[in-house]
């Protein structure tokens, strides 16, 4: 598989990650104590986590969309197919690693500025376009 197929398929596992994930969390999200509470840190990064993965979901979807609609440099393709890869792999993952250990929230570095520059990358080659 090549980027942007890769994409495609990561767009459709975190759909059924965000389904699974609210499945997980559904079934304890009646305890008002459950994760500390609706208003604690730690319940609210897991919800983070499981919105993550539709939102980034999306994102892979229309990036996939957006580059079989154009006509994009394969460079340009790449640079930014594993970039956004890299942000919905570790945007869930970094809700739930700081949720146990909120010290580590400079990870979060990681998913937002991949994201960004793929964004940003792509928002270039649609304007020159």
């Amino acid at each position: 598989m090549k980027p942007p197929q890769i994409n495609l398929v990561l767009a459709w596992a975190g759909i059924l990650l965000g389904f699974l994930s609210g499945l997980a969390f559904g079934l304890s999200f009646h305890r008002e104590d459950w994760l500390g509470g609706y208003t604690s840190f730690r319940r609210r990064l897991y919800r983070l986590a499981h919105i993550s993965f539709f939102g980034l979901a999306a994102v892979n979807l229309f990036f996939y969309l957006t580059v079989h609609a154009l006509t994009v440099s394969s460079a340009i393709v790449s640079f930014a197919s594993w970039a956004f890869i890299v942000g919905a792999v570790s945007m869930p993952a970094c809700c739930l690693v700081v949720a146990h250990r909120p010290r580590g929230r400079m990870l979060f570095a990681v998913p937002v500025l991949s994201l960004v520059a793929g964004g940003a990358v792509i928002l270039l080659e649609v304007i020159k376009l």
